[in-house]
């Protein structure tokens, strides 16, 4: 059973080199997401007026995430296995496929690439402030249900073809599935909460912006979805001949 499969790790693991570049290729994986995520709001903002809230603006944001997620998970699989998320890198741990050690790690990674993405967006568009996540027409209640949803189906996609042992030659397809499930999710809750499945993508223009609106749906809503995901595929699906967790002196 999933819980069965926590592991905790040791201290030496936040000063090994192979941990290290692993936070390294997820602060870098993140930040490319975020920047091109985030900018491309922002961008169609500065072309259309009012244009983020119309329905080509929906689709600009899922495309553009869907691409750069794409990507972003591309280049740090074979690193850090291209988490760019604190709510996979919190399922995987659920799930017994990363330690809470290196899990910190990695969440420090991802908080401070979508930290420097939103303040050099910032900064390369003339001040130009970087779209916060809020809810529109919904409660905070639908809104964390909706998280948890949308964060559900991101990381069950992530297990069933990346962490999966069984995955085979599905696991080549895992980012491009990836992206398209975080594509197809922001064309549902876009609308309604801004559909960040992410702590760190909301985290970042949060922090720059100083606006913390309902900041905590956009945490708890994803890491209650990626520990459902976790638990179901690893309890119904992961056979005992689960992957064991790497050894110290493999990292």
């Amino acid at each position: 059973m999933a819980i069965r499969n926590i592991a905790i790790g040791n201290t030496q693991e936040v000063y090994h080199p192979g941990a290290l570049k692993a936070a390294l290729a997820e602060f870098i994986s993140t930040f490319i997401f975020v920047f091109a995520g985030q900018g491309s709001g922002m961008a169609y903002g500065k072309l259309s007026e009012d244009g983020k809230s119309t329905p080509a603006g929906l689709i600009s944001a899922a495309i553009a995430h869907a691409f750069a997620l794409f990507v972003a998970v591309s280049v740090g699989a074979n690193i850090s296995g291209g988490h760019v998320n604190p709510a996979v890198t919190f399922g995987a741990f659920i799930g017994g496929n990363i330690t809470l050690f290196r899990g910190i790690l990695y969440w420090i990674a991802q908080l401070l690439g979508s930290t420097l993405a939103c303040v050099l967006l910032r900064f390369c568009t003339g001040g130009l402030a970087t779209g916060t996540f809020g809810l529109t027409g919904i409660s905070a209640a639908q809104a964390l249900v909706l998280e948890i949803v949308m964060t559900f189906g991101l990381v069950y996609t992530v297990y069933a073809t990346a962490i999966d042992p069984k995955k085979g030659s599905l696991g080549t397809i895992a980012p491009i599935a990836i992206g398209f499930i975080v594509g197809a999710n922001i064309l549902v809750g876009g609308a309604f909460d801004g559909a960040s499945m992410n702590p760190a993508v909301s985290f970042g223009p949060a922090l720059v912006s100083w606006s913390w609106t309902h900041q905590w749906v956009y945490w708890v809503g994803p890491l209650i979805g990626g520990a459902i995901a976790a638990i179901v595929y690893d309890v119904f699906f992961i056979t005992n001949s689960h992957e064991q967790l790497p050894t110290t002196e493999s990292y």
